[in-house]
């Protein structure tokens, strides 16, 4: 008895370090600066025109931010046959070819529009989107709910790290505005989550152990853009007040947010309380169509791009410095903004 007890107890420490178990990848370059690019809202009925574009700024890393496919659906048959449209086009394949691919889902991805915790077909749609993510079928990801991830880009000497949450599996109910020309507001504090009890502890666990000089949270919906409305981490506002002193108390270095989402392109900044350096949410959206009305958003730091866009990340080691790029048709350069962090 006294052995079963002790294989029961082995067996629970090793499944939990399978569960934090870091995985890297290494990339060795001549040059010094490692740029990913992300984007997210791709239609798969829309010929994609920014693959070729993408690429000629030379990505080491493909990040999908949400809404791969729009595919809002409880038939997988459906969202399968979405997902082969989008994965079979020769643009993409021939950019995807020796680069690191990551993602996540949002909700016409995931299945249904505004969906969370409640949509029946999260499981089967979960296979569903790792499958077109190619994620080796021994990954954790496969076994455990929910698709967050991280994955550890050493470059040279250097290491970015890539932590992609999962803002839809475990998303709890949202309240619906008061504010008729608005489709949600907060709910009162304290009251649902955004990831789950779970995806919270495994996430604080990868900014405390993180030794990497830069971290990149991906999030398929807007951090800091607040006043719009629609899905936001704003409609929980506790759960922004414990990421907040989550990244502060880590003492994870650069770390910032990428999200996608609203059909437009942003950079926000915040100061927050404790935090050497200014917060960005780096909002990319819209590589095959985007809409924009007009929205107040207290944290924008120049102007909303309403064209066709994809985000580049340029990590400069040496300088402690992220050259963050909102980029168009023809490549064109349509903003910039660079964030320089602490040496420490």
């Amino acid at each position: 008895m006294k052995n079963f007890l002790f294989l029961i107890i082995l067996f629970s420490f090793v499944s939990c370090k399978v569960n934090y178990q870091k995985e890297v990848t290494k990339i060795k370059n001549k040059e010094s600066i490692l740029n990913i690019a992300f984007g997210s809202c791709d239609n798969q009925k829309i010929k994609n025109e920014l693959w070729p574009l993408i690429n000629q700024n030379n990505p080491s890393v493909w990040i999908w931010g949400g809404d791969n496919v729009y595919s809002d659906t409880e038939d997988m048959t459906v969202l399968k046959n979405n997902y082969k449209i989008q994965k079979q086009d020769p643009e993409y394949l021939s950019f995807i070819k020796n680069k690191i691919v990551l993602g996540t889902w949002d909700d016409h991805d995931y299945g249904a529009n505004d969906a969370g915790v409640e949509y029946h077909f999260k499981i089967e749609s979960q296979q569903l989107l790792l499958n077109f993510l190619d994620t080796p079928t021994n990954a954790i990801q496969h076994t455990r709910d929910g698709v967050y991830n991280s994955k550890i880009i050493q470059f040279n000497k250097n290491k970015v790290k890539v932590i992609v949450l999962d803002s839809r599996f475990f998303r709890t109910a949202l309240t619906k505005a008061e504010d008729t020309k608005k489709r949600f507001q907060p709910n009162a504090y304290g009251e649902g989550t955004m990831l789950g009890t779970e995806q919270w502890k495994w996430f604080e666990n990868e900014l405390n152990t993180s030794d990497a000089q830069f971290n990149v949270i991906v999030s398929s919906v807007q951090f800091l853009s607040n006043k719009h409305g629609f899905e936001a981490w704003d409609n929980f506002p506790h759960e922004i007040e414990k990421l907040e002193k989550m990244i502060v108390s880590s003492k994870a270095r650069g770390t910032f947010i990428i999200s996608g989402d609203r059909h437009i392109a942003t950079f926000s900044s915040k100061n927050v309380d404790g935090l050497a350096y200014p917060l960005v949410d780096f909002t990319s959206s819209g590589l095959t169509y985007t809409s924009f009305s007009g929205e107040e958003n207290p944290f924008i730091k120049g102007e909303v791009v309403k064209d066709i866009n994809f985000g580049l990340l340029q990590f400069d080691f040496k300088n402690n410095k992220v050259v963050m790029q909102i980029r168009g048709k023809e490549n064109k350069l349509l903003q910039e903004y660079v964030q320089i962090y602490p040496s420490n």
